[in-house]
C-alpha cells in the first residue's frame, strides 16, 4: 500500500532546496518550481513528492501535465 503524499510547509522547502523564499516564488512564476497547494485560508504547502522530484533534478523538472496528474 502506497503511503499518502505529505504536505510540507515553506520552512521545510527552504531547508531542503537551499533556495531563498523570493527565489522559490520567482521560480514558481517562471514555471520551474512546483506550485504550492492552498491548505487553509492563510496556509499553503507543497506535495513532498513534488519537492523531492525537483531536488533530484531541478533542471529537468517540469510540472505534471493534467493528463499525468492522477492524484
Amino acid at each position: 500500500m502506497q503511503q499518502p503524499d505529505r504536505i510540507i510547509r515553506l520552512n521545510t522547502v527552504l531547508s531542503r532546496t537551499g533556495l531563498s523564499r523570493s527565489t522559490i516564488y520567482r521560480k514558481i512564476a517562471e514555471g520551474t518550481f512546483p506550485v504550492q497547494l492552498r491548505i487553509s485560508i492563510n496556509g499553503a504547502g507543497w506535495r513532498e513528492s513534488d519537492i523531492n522530484r525537483w531536488v533530484a533534478d531541478p533542471v529537468a523538472w517540469r510540472p505534471p501535465r493534467e493528463s499525468d496528474d492522477v492524484r
